[in-house]
């Protein structure tokens, strides 16, 4: 079954309609939200712990139904303001930050927040180190306000977007760490999303699946060799995203994986491995302005000839410039010669279009993480109707 049919955007429509909304609107299908979350549990790996990207789903009630579906406590964040709302939201939960954050913006955090929060920032948070240079930031600020962190490091296992290759800086960090009693080694963490885009040729991806698998393991063993054994087993070893967890099929490397936009399966997440993933997010927006022909500015004053109407339909869009391309009706394309607009996005029409003014014109997200913060309500479908309303998190980078 075509998960794009007109059939389904039209059954949308009628429930957006049902509900009496009119103005720009993400939706979520609950129903496919379900689909999804059944099929990443049915891929992980037995003892495989799963932690939510929160980023790629920025909404308290989904990261609540996500949390509740998957029987997950973790997640990961990317920001202190995110580490502060999610910790107010779920209290119970572990959070991993996803890219380090400066130490300026760590001291800020402490010096705002009040002791009881101060408190879950230390044991419940695992804050991500990619440099010798930044722990030891650091370990010179958990001195100077005699407070502990749990630290993560991230380990460059092919993706080359920072972090400590195996060696000595990572060796230095570790025996840091250790050496600490204000720090301690919470886990690591190697991001691999290259590994799903590599093209398969004479075996590339097989080679840098296993060399990500090697790095990362050269990495556990210089960090058993500090640490012990039992301290590498059973600390966070977090691997993948939404491109890769599908490739791990058992917990000797990693014993967690991290994904959140497979979820909801925005465009950019149309990968062979993702195929049991169905698209679970979309733009609603009206169509306020609707004309037959298609015609640009100021043409008539150039050259006549050129101003006549060309065929099809012009289509303006309430609101636009979104990361979303338009999948309904069938195709509707921007206009490179008009350009772009995030007031009255201009969508050209084919001429038998069905299509008037204010019926929903639908998008399908590219990604989630920044479309889902530029509307003020998620509508949630299921069982053909809108049944709840949601609110996105506040906007954080």
């Amino acid at each position: 079954m075509n998960p794009l049919s007109a059939s389904y955007f039209q059954q949308l429509r009628r429930a957006l309609a049902d509900a009496g909304l009119a103005e720009p609107v993400l939706v979520i299908d609950q129903d496919r939200l379900d689909t999804n979350i059944a099929a990443l549990k049915a891929m992980l790996p037995r003892s495989m712990a799963y932690r939510i990207v929160a980023k790629s789903l920025p909404c308290a009630e989904l990261l609540e139904y996500v949390a509740a579906h998957t029987e997950s406590n973790r997640l990961m964040s990317f920001n202190t303001n995110m580490v502060l709302q999610l910790l107010a939201l779920m209290p119970e939960s572990n959070q991993l930050l996803g890219k380090p954050i400066p130490v300026q913006a760590l001291k800020r955090t402490f010096d705002e927040t009040n002791a009881q929060m101060r408190s879950q920032l230390q044991h419940k948070v695992q804050w991500l180190i990619d440099t010798p240079a930044r722990l030891g930031e650091y370990a010179e600020f958990v001195e100077s306000a005699g407070i502990q962190l749990q630290i993560n490091l991230e380990i460059d296992v092919g993706l080359h977007r920072g972090g400590m290759e195996p060696g000595a800086d990572l060796e230095a960090s570790l025996k840091t760490i250790y050496q600490s009693d204000k720090l301690a080694l919470a886990g690591l963490m190697g991001y691999e999303p290259h590994l799903s885009k590599l093209p398969n040729i004479a075996g590339w991806p097989k080679r840098a699946k296993q060399g990500a698998a090697n790095q990362f393991q050269l990495a556990l063993s210089q960090t058993a060799a500090i640490f012990g054994q039992d301290h590498t087993t059973n600390m966070v070893r977090n691997m993948a995203g939404s491109p890769t967890f599908g490739l791990y099929s058992d917990t000797l490397l990693a014993n967690e994986i991290a994904a959140g936009s497979a979820l909801v399966k925005p465009s950019d997440f149309d990968l062979p491995i993702l195929k049991a993933f169905l698209p679970a997010s979309f733009i609603a927006t009206p169509a306020i302005k609707v004309s037959k022909g298609v015609r640009l500015p100021g043409l008539e004053y150039a050259n006549r000839a050129l101003s006549k109407p060309q065929s099809g339909k012009t289509v303006f869009l309430h609101g636009g410039y979104w990361k979303a391309e338009p999948v309904y009706p069938g195709g509707l394309r921007n206009s490179s010669l008009f350009g772009r607009s995030s007031n009255q996005e201009m969508l050209v029409a084919p001429k038998n279009a069905s299509i008037k003014v204010d019926d929903y014109v639908f998008l399908r997200p590219t990604q989630s993480e920044a479309v889902f913060l530029q509307f003020p309500t998620i509508a949630v479908f299921s069982g053909g109707h809108i049944k709840d309303l949601w609110t996105p998190l506040p906007v954080s980078a």
